[in-house]
């Protein structure tokens, strides 16, 4: 499994039907999947692993496992999606953590570390967060990162807030 990036507390890597033990029990948690339309199976969460596994293949990036770097436990998942928001091609930023790991700064951190992968090793100008409004937590999550809120708009048949954040100018010597 490939890793694609490091913060200071995580490892970001390539999911894998590996973990499908961990990904489905966060998946199927009530809290965890609060803001979503609904919890998933153990069979739906082996196909969103292969889901994640084909926008490996197709878009060199997905949700990527979480993973603590000093006990190997997973603590959820993030990373980078190629969404359509209002007919424009975006990078959209995406975190889920685990229960028994919220309130310790995780999604943060591994947002954190995914944006800055999209604007480092992929060049992009732009990422945009999608969050439900209801979803203060996440929202939160957003702002630290810095992330301004730009509209709203209806994405997979619910409404989000679009947050974005831009890559920072280097300044130049005049």
């Amino acid at each position: 499994m490939k890793t694609l990036l490091e913060t200071r507390r995580l490892l970001l890597r390539e999911m894998s039907l590996d973990d499908l033990d961990f990904i489905a029990q966060m998946l199927a948690h009530p809290e965890v999947m609060h803001y979503w339309p609904r919890c998933y199976n153990r069979q739906e969460a082996a196909d969103w692993i292969r889901r994640q596994q084909a926008r490996y293949a197709k878009d060199g990036v997905a949700y990527w496992l979480a993973v603590n770097k000093e006990s190997g436990q997973p603590v959820g998942q993030a990373g980078l999606l190629v969404l359509q928001v209002d007919g424009i091609e975006e990078l959209g930023l995406g975190y889920i953590i685990h229960r028994p790991f919220w309130r310790m700064d995780y999604a943060t951190e591994a947002a954190k570390g995914s944006r800055d992968y999209g604007f480092a090793q992929m060049g992009q100008s732009r990422v945009i967060s999608l969050v439900r409004p209801e979803n203060v937590p996440s929202q939160g999550v957003a702002r630290k990162l810095g992330m301004t809120l730009e509209k709203r708009t209806h994405h997979a048949d619910y409404e989000h807030l679009v947050f974005v954040a831009a890559r920072p100018q280097v300044p130049t010597n005049p």
